[in-house]
């Protein structure tokens, strides 16, 4: 049975779907202010093994992902740049989709666009007015987290620490992992000078980011979700206010499951454009290496413990890759037109691979088990449908890893 690490409560638990029929997932998507870089990848090559493991387990899967189109970071980058939003946002949207087939990465059925949302972001905020969770003020409108009981409870916070003053957070994101014990803001009044704006029900402005994921969801999905993932970093304030906004308004838990990828940093620092250590796909693309590496590199560490990149990290992982794709290539040339995939081997290909998947997604043993298993044959010896066999379960495999074929 697969087992998750729940954010929710901290711990390894079975996984039951919130709907036995079909599995619900909702993951943040890119900010589109800028071109993803290979850590951001990360995050969204771990979401896609997962899915791809859940319909390798049997499991319908309907997945939705976000384009955060319409924050302060993509306003201020369109005008450095002298360009509008959506000219800005429309550019970096196509080159995500074209580096996530890139990377093997399935389509979600679902991409919404905050700019996109704007409607049902207006109307989330009329209904949190009309219950007295949120508030006008100058303009702007504001989530009261004291008025929602249990709030921070994804995170773990301690409420007792809440400030007793009352204190406004207008921006939409800040810089750092640490929490703003305030009301958060929900929706930017119109200020003079302001480009980007809607004239709507609540007045002139815009949609602020953390009304904007509960607006791109509550189209497409009507009941708990089975899983909700994103980077470790939205457990600070952004995961915490999304599932209060959305359970302040529907009759049911926002989702069953959390799931939070921790980061990749290079040869041990943060990537930032400051240090000039930003390695994006093509990066790694100029040096040689090739999609299925760079992807088998990114999804191979463990999704929650942090991920090192340095040269030397990825040429081994490039050449460990290649030495189990060139073990692979010799039993294939023994495989013959009538695969058994009841051999001997080819089951317990099956069997190790499954074990260590169910084990909260452990590619990295999932792999060695793989690796260990196929260079330890001797082609030579295989009957030819025994061959046809493992390579039939590899294939099955692939479907989730996406890097030996």
């Amino acid at each position: 049975m697969l087992k998750l690490f729940n954010s929710l409560g901290k711990w390894i638990e079975p996984f039951h779907p919130a709907n036995p029929n079909v599995v619900t997932i909702f993951t943040c998507g890119p900010s589109v202010y800028q071109r993803a870089h290979i850590g951001n990848f990360r995050t969204f090559l771990f979401e896609d093994v997962l899915v791809r493991y859940l319909e390798y387990s049997g499991y319908a899967v309907a997945r939705g992902m976000n384009f955060t189109d319409l924050e302060d970071k993509t306003i201020e980058e369109a005008n450095k740049r002298r360009t509008g939003v959506k000219e800005l946002t429309e550019k970096n949207i196509a080159a995500f989709l074209k580096e996530m087939r890139l990377l093997g990465m399935k389509i979600p059925d679902y991409l919404p666009r905050a700019s996109e949302s704007v409607n049902e972001a207006v109307a989330l905020i009329e209904r949190l007015i009309d219950l007295g969770i949120a508030y006008r003020h100058k303009g702007n409108v504001y989530f009261d987290p004291l008025k929602f009981p249990g709030f921070g409870k994804l995170y773990g916070l301690d409420m007792a620490q809440w400030p007793r003053r009352r204190r406004r957070f207008h921006k939409d994101t800040y810089p750092g992992i640490q929490w703003n014990r305030g009301d958060f803001i929900i929706w930017h009044g119109y200020k003079k000078g302001d480009r980007v704006y809607w004239d709507t029900n609540i007045g002139k402005g815009r949609p602020a980011w953390n009304i904007q994921d509960p607006a791109m969801i509550s189209p497409h999905f009507h009941e708990t979700l089975s899983l909700y993932c994103g980077g470790i970093d939205n457990l600070y304030r952004h995961h915490d206010y999304t599932l209060a906004i959305l359970e302040s308004l529907e009759p049911y838990p926002m989702a069953k499951y959390w799931l939070h990828c921790r980061h990749l940093t290079v040869h041990g620092h943060k990537m930032s454009k400051s240090k000039g250590n930003v390695y994006y796909t093509d990066t790694l693309l100029s040096q040689g290496y090739t999609a299925a590496e760079i992807r088998f590199f990114l999804i191979c560490g463990h999704y929650r413990m942090g991920l090192n990149y340095s040269d030397r990290a990825m040429f081994h992982a490039a050449m460990r890759l290649r030495e189990l794709q060139s073990a692979i290539r010799r039993i294939r040339k023994k495989a013959g037109a009538k695969p058994d995939t009841e051999a001997r081997i080819a089951k317990k290909i099956k069997r190790i691979f499954s074990e260590k998947m169910d084990g909260d997604l452990n590619v990295q043993e999932a792999f060695t088990g793989l690796h260990d298993i196929i260079s330890g044959i001797d082609a030579a010896k295989l009957k030819a449908d025994e061959a046809a066999g493992i390579i039939g379960v590899l294939k099955e495999i692939d479907m989730v890893l996406k890097v030996i074929f």
